[in-house]
């Protein structure tokens, strides 16, 4: 939301809002002038307004029922951006169940970095540009486009990057997975005639949408876009990428793991699809060190690396993990924090296998997100259930602080520590390194 709070506010909207807490993206809305209440109350919302709300909120919210009863149009977050993107630009939509937000991120940095000026709204923060939002006067408009509730088929890109599709959100899309293809069928039906879909040719799940013709990207032999003699380095991989058996060109990035070799592919390929001359924009994928919170280094204390990551499904895990266990001769301890009762209810037996290869996993409670606690759906069961698989697993309850105190003294040299999950677990590595600095200055 804070990145339609900033688009809004650079096009000269006056915007006000709401938070359950403080926060960078609050503070950044602020500065261009929002008014930000921390905490929903009815008497923050004006008599005079248009609500903009998310699916995240319950119609219950004290907010959303005062706007009610004054009778004030309510819309959904999807309804504006997708009006935001029929703005006259070509748009660029980045979706899928995972990478949407590091191809959104990456397409709109390269793009920036390139002069090109982009307008973008993603769904985290570029480091690199500090932001997840801009409006600028170049020919293109980068969005995340969130599936997760169906509003995806209110877009109309001109082209769409479909990085892979696999069951999630089952509280929504009650059939899985063929309940997902419906929409996504639905939402490439409404694609223009010249419209270009870009799919994962090595995800089986895409190659099953029919509804507009498809160009794949992907390792194997077949993808239109297919990457060859990919070489992973101590800081770097480089792979070539050709296009319908032909060289394209050579592409070297910072960021670890296949998944990302896929993320940056794909990016290339929109851009390539898009009249976009590639030698503009290779350079800056170099630089690129990834969105916040997708493997982002948070500091080291007492010899242990602290990494932090948004993953909050069985493949998102098992691909950050990927990347900790890429460092050789290193412990690797997962904290996981599981994101919505529900999602851990529908996927249990698939986070159970998440773990292949760790030293430890360290389970805490339950983030519900706006979802009501489910009887034996909890961070302690779950625990259990992964240790008797034999699983090196302890469940650890409370705050990220209480975490962080029983975590610290048992991390050394050599570890590598990542926090899994997309509610309060980015707070661990900063109670860890804020408690390491406490101690050190104690000792002192």
């Amino acid at each position: 939301m804070s990145g339609l709070a900033k688009y809004l506010l650079e096009n000269g909207c006056e915007v006000a809002g709401s938070d359950v807490c403080d926060s960078k993206y609050v503070q950044k809305v602020k500065e261009l002038g929002a008014t930000v209440h921390i905490g929903h109350r009815a008497d923050n919302v004006p008599k005079d307004c248009v609500i903009i709300a998310s699916t995240a909120i319950r119609q219950d919210n004290p907010e959303i029922v005062r706007a009610k009863e004054l009778g004030l149009p309510i819309y959904h977050r999807s309804d504006l951006l997708a009006e935001i993107s029929r703005g006259g630009k070509f748009f660029l939509g980045y979706s899928g169940t995972h990478g949407k937000t590091t191809t959104s991120g990456l397409s709109s940095y390269v793009m920036e970095k390139a002069g090109l000026k982009p307008s973008y709204v993603v769904g985290g923060i570029i480091p690199e540009l500090d932001t997840n939002a801009h409006c600028q006067d170049g020919k293109f408009f980068a969005a995340e486009l969130d599936e997760s509730d169906g509003t995806i088929v209110k877009y109309v890109p001109n082209i769409v990057v479909i990085n892979n599709l696999e069951a999630d959100h089952l509280d929504f899309y009650k059939n899985g997975l063929e309940s997902i293809l419906e929409t996504f069928d639905k939402f490439i039906s409404k694609m223009p005639e010249n419209g270009i879909v870009l799919a994962n040719y090595d995800c089986k799940a895409c190659l099953e949408l029919k509804s507009h013709k498809i160009i794949t990207f992907g390792l194997t032999d077949g993808a239109d876009y297919q990457a060859k003699n990919i070489v992973n380095c101590a800081d770097y991989t480089t792979f070539d990428i050709y296009f319908k058996g032909e060289f394209l060109t050579d592409l070297k990035i910072i960021l670890r793991g296949v998944h990302n070799v896929y993320n940056s592919m794909a990016v290339l390929a929109s851009l390539h699809q898009a009249g976009v001359d590639i030698n503009l924009v290779k350079p800056h994928f170099a630089t690129f060190s990834g969105m916040g919170r997708r493997f982002q280094k948070v500091g080291e204390v007492r010899g242990t690396l602290i990494y932090d990551d948004y993953a909050h499904h069985p493949t998102e895990i098992k691909a950050a993990l990927s990347s900790a266990l890429s460092f050789k001769d290193k412990n690797v301890i997962a904290v996981f924090q599981p994101h919505r009762y529900s999602r851990l209810k529908n996927l249990w037996n698939e986070f159970l296998n998440a773990f292949d290869g760790v030293s430890k996993v360290i389970v805490t409670d339950v983030f519900a997100a706006s979802e009501d606690v489910i009887d034996g759906i909890n961070g302690e069961a779950f625990a259990k259930d992964l240790a008797s698989k034999g699983v090196n697993c302890e469940y650890i309850g409370g705050d990220m602080k209480t975490v962080a105190d029983k975590l610290y003294s048992t991390l050394a040299e050599n570890d590598v520590l990542v926090g899994l999950g997309a509610g309060t677990i980015n707070q661990l590595g900063k109670e860890l390194l804020k408690l390491d600095k406490e101690l050190i200055n104690v000792a002192n």
